[in-house]
């Protein structure tokens, strides 16, 4: 779909799947770290359990609502009485010490003309574009990941801080390689984002943040981008290992809703390429 990232698979039932179609799904998803399906009429919650299950163990989110029966799956729903309020790039829930391997996220309901579409960004393409210095420099660098940085706003709406009370406690700041070891192709990825990242260890406050804000404006390029445009039934699968994305709010005050499966991650590491 795009040079640097983004792969349409055409045919394939998600409610339907053996062994050798999974592998050929994992395969893709390696190679091209976001994968899209259209038309999955028949894609219910059980088979979108099915379908995360395979790759790993599944999460649940502190933050958000769930699907009746299946606590695993998050509706992402928004509409006039409930506005997005994530609208930065971000790799999801880099606020633990394991974060997510990818997600699966199922639209369900899609606003009309076009909007409410995602963007996903290769970290590691925009790895791979700096210079060579840099990119030895920072694979020397850890930086700082925090839920309460990431939800900022919901903490600040009407008792969102109660409600995000638990969150809060089991989510205390983390600390991850800036540059980092994919597990299983080896590929070296950035690993910072501006929703969740609040600084890189090692330097001062303003040295931080000027790297920081470098480092997303160079993967935020149009070159390193994909861009999928919902319909219906439609299903995206990325790699949230390699990954950022991020909603494009241009819909409200039209209805969204999507239905979010996360997948089990490691804890990030980062290994010098032989």
């Amino acid at each position: 779909m795009a040079d640097a990232l983004g792969a349409e698979v055409v045919g394939a039932d998600l409610a339907s799947l053996g062994e050798a179609e999974l592998e050929a799904i994992r395969e893709v998803l390696l190679e091209y770290e976001v994968v899209f399906f259209r038309d999955q009429d028949h894609f219910t919650p059980a088979h979108h359990r099915s379908l995360a299950m395979h790759f790993g163990g599944v999460q649940t989110h502190p933050a958000y609502p769930s699907v009746d029966g299946f606590p695993e799956i998050t509706i992402l729903e928004n509409d006039r009485d409930r506005p997005s309020l994530i609208e930065m790039w971000h790799t999801d829930m880099t606020f633990r010490p394991c974060p997510p391997l990818g997600s699966i996220l199922h639209g369900i309901i899609i606003p009309p003309d076009g909007k409410g579409d995602t963007e996903f960004l290769s970290m590691a393409a925009a790895y791979d574009a700096l210079p060579q210095e840099m990119r030895r420099h920072l694979c020397t660098l850890e930086a700082e990941h925090s839920f309460e940085y990431g939800f900022k706003e919901s903490l600040a709406q009407p008792g969102g801080r109660e409600r995000l009370a638990q969150a809060l406690l089991d989510n205390p700041p983390v600390v991850h390689p800036v540059v980092r070891t994919h597990p299983e192709s080896g590929r070296q990825s950035l690993f910072v984002n501006g929703l969740f990242t609040t600084r890189i260890l090692r330097m001062d406050e303003e040295e931080s943040a000027a790297l920081i804000a470098e480092l997303c404006e160079h993967m935020e390029q149009e070159r390193f981008r994909c861009r999928f445009r919902w319909r219906p039934n439609s299903v995206a699968f990325w790699d949230n290992r390699l990954t950022q994305h991020r909603p494009i709010n241009d819909y409200w005050p039209e209805h969204r809703k999507l239905q979010r499966i996360t997948i089990d991650g490691d804890r990030p590491y980062f290994e010098a390429s032989a």
